[in-house]
């Protein structure tokens, strides 16, 4: 092979090389883009903890006037939808999350010196206590899409353990 040659096959080989990252991220399909909008407006609500996505809604904990409280958001309008009998002032939210639909919220929250359990029904602007059997401390809760179950973090005696819970 002369010295020619061989140039030309690390120049072949070089570009071979320099093209590939671009050629293998055209088949691993679009990158993840961040929702620039709808972020800025979750922003300016102020601080927040606790996301819980689940089909078309976004339900969260947000810091506002040195008091959290839930917000929940309908990501197909962008905006956040009232929850009336959800809120008290003297309870302090600590875990959130949300059904496919949004209309079932669990909640872990701390009141009156205790964490307690409970499950808001928007459409009847309610909560619910959620027991816990054997009774323990809860701590994060997860809701499945449907709303028909709950997977809880509970403390039991200095062990966490989770609990799956039937909703009706």
């Amino acid at each position: 092979m002369t010295a020619a040659g061989g140039r030309r096959m690390r120049t072949a080989a070089v570009a071979i090389v320099a093209a590939l990252p671009p050629l293998l991220a055209g088949c691993m399909g679009p990158l993840p883009q961040p929702l620039v909008g709808l972020n800025q407006r979750l922003e300016a609500a102020g601080p927040a903890r606790a996301p819980s996505l689940s089909g078309d809604w976004l339900a969260l904990i947000v810091s506002q006037g040195g008091r959290d409280r839930v917000q929940l958001v309908d990501l197909r309008r962008q905006q956040p939808v009232p929850l009336p009998g959800l809120e008290r002032p003297d309870a302090q939210p600590l875990s959130v999350a949300v059904d496919g639909r949004g209309e079932r919220l669990a909640l872990v929250r701390q009141l009156e010196g205790r964490t307690e359990l409970v499950l808001y029904r928007r459409n009847l602007m309610a909560l619910q206590p959620v027991p816990l059997q054997p009774p323990g401390v809860p701590r994060r809760v997860s809701l499945r899409a449907d709303g028909r179950e709950l997977a809880v973090e509970v403390s039991r005696q200095g062990q966490w353990q989770v609990d799956l819970i039937a909703l009706p």
